[in-house]
């Protein structure tokens, strides 16, 4: 890599994939199959897919913008995003984790403009700096435009956080726009508390943000060197792409690819990976807990959202979403609430990530009328 990467002379085109096919069983009540985290405006006024459609917009325009997912959310979607045009709406089948996604995304972009460079960002993260995270994204797209790598960006971590994978960076390759490009030594899928601590005390480890920029044809190719079975599987819808037997050959095709994230499948395999640092106050906003933590709190350290009718006496470090009926709490801490027409969700603040297990519970019985 060059020492400093300036503006690429006839650069190639720029894509933007954004995956929206996650369930967000961890935010139940809210969150249901026909309306997952993603559709609901869990931490501001617009919908979290609408806070990262129009964060992205500066940088790369709706229409080449594609958004990937399920049957159930597909028309939910285009109502939300009007500007996004109703053919970069890339409908799967089934669910079959990131990498078959992703994938089929690669296709549409290289389908559109051949060789351009993609950036695949989650549907439902929060960024607090949104100049700054279209600066390191920037500078993530003029490495792939240059370079056949897989760019990643790495957020610093602020703790022993054992739902994230980690990226352990290794030596600097060069600078971009002002930004340290690092190569990454290694790739390590959510590790258990002990193997976090020690990552932050050898202070060479980021959070792997699930953000991803590179070259079609390239996370193509590691597709089919890596993947090999959803590569021939790819090929085969590409070769029916706007036949009469696109919609069968995708249902086929897909019901036959084994389901694998593109970190286990691809990321953690693959030598030529780049990382850059990014600090633009970053949170993937995956369970209630991590709501309260990005919340406006009062004095007493309470977070109550979305108008909720709220009394606190003695009550201190909780969270409440309760739009239509008063919530009281007496005395009580470290509590979390969250009231729907249908549901009542209470639990420990700390204790969140279990409420998928409620969810897993519902669908074992007659409870499914709940999800």
């Amino acid at each position: 890599m060059h020492a400093e990467i300036g503006n690429p002379d006839g650069g190639k085109s720029i894509y933007a994939v954004i995956m929206a096919g996650g369930k967000g069983t961890r935010f139940w009540p809210r969150s249901r199959e026909r309306m997952p985290k993603h559709l609901l405006d869990i931490v501001g006024t617009r919908t979290i897919i609408q806070e990262t459609l129009a964060r992205l917009s500066p940088l790369i325009p709706p229409d080449r913008t594609l958004v990937v997912t399920g049957a159930s959310h597909a028309e939910e979607l285009m109502r939300q995003l009007p500007e996004v045009p109703p053919d970069n709406i890339l409908i799967e089948p089934m669910g079959r984790n990131t990498a078959p996604c992703i994938g089929l995304a690669a296709l549409a972009v290289n389908r559109r403009s051949p060789g351009a460079v993609m950036a695949v960002l989650p549907a439902d993260h929060l960024i607090r700096d949104e100049a700054r995270f279209l600066h390191v994204l920037a500078a993530a797209v003029r490495v792939a435009d240059r370079e056949a790598a897989l760019v990643t960006i790495g957020i610093a971590p602020t703790g022993p956080e054992t739902g994230y994978g980690y990226l352990e960076n290794g030596e600097p390759a060069g600078t971009v726009t002002g930004e340290t490009v690092y190569r990454v030594r290694s790739i390590r899928e959510k590790p258990d508390r002990p193997q976090a601590e020690s990552f932050l005390r050898q202070g060479n480890f980021s959070w792997n943000s699930g953000m991803f920029v590179w070259q079609a044809p390239v996370i193509l190719d590691h597709i089919a060197r890596h993947l090999p079975d959803i590569y021939r599987a790819l090929r085969e819808i590409d070769v029916a792409w706007g036949t009469p037997r696109e919609s069968d050959v995708l249902r086929d095709a897909y019901a036959a690819m084994t389901p694998i994230s593109i970190d286990y499948g691809i990321m953690e395999k693959a030598r030529d990976v780049l990382l850059i640092k990014g600090d633009f106050g970053w949170s993937d906003v995956g369970s209630w807990d991590a709501l309260w933590e990005v919340s406006p709190r009062d004095a007493a350290g309470n977070a109550v959202r979305s108008g909720a009718h709220f009394v606190g006496v003695e009550a201190r470090n909780s969270f409440v979403f309760s739009p239509k009926k008063l919530v009281a709490l007496v005395d009580v801490e470290d509590l979390i609430v969250v009231e729907t027409e249908d549901a009542l969700l209470i639990c420990r603040r700390g204790a969140s990530q279990d409420v998928k297990k409620v969810v897993n519970l519902l669908a074992e019985g007659p409870g499914r009328a709940y999800l």
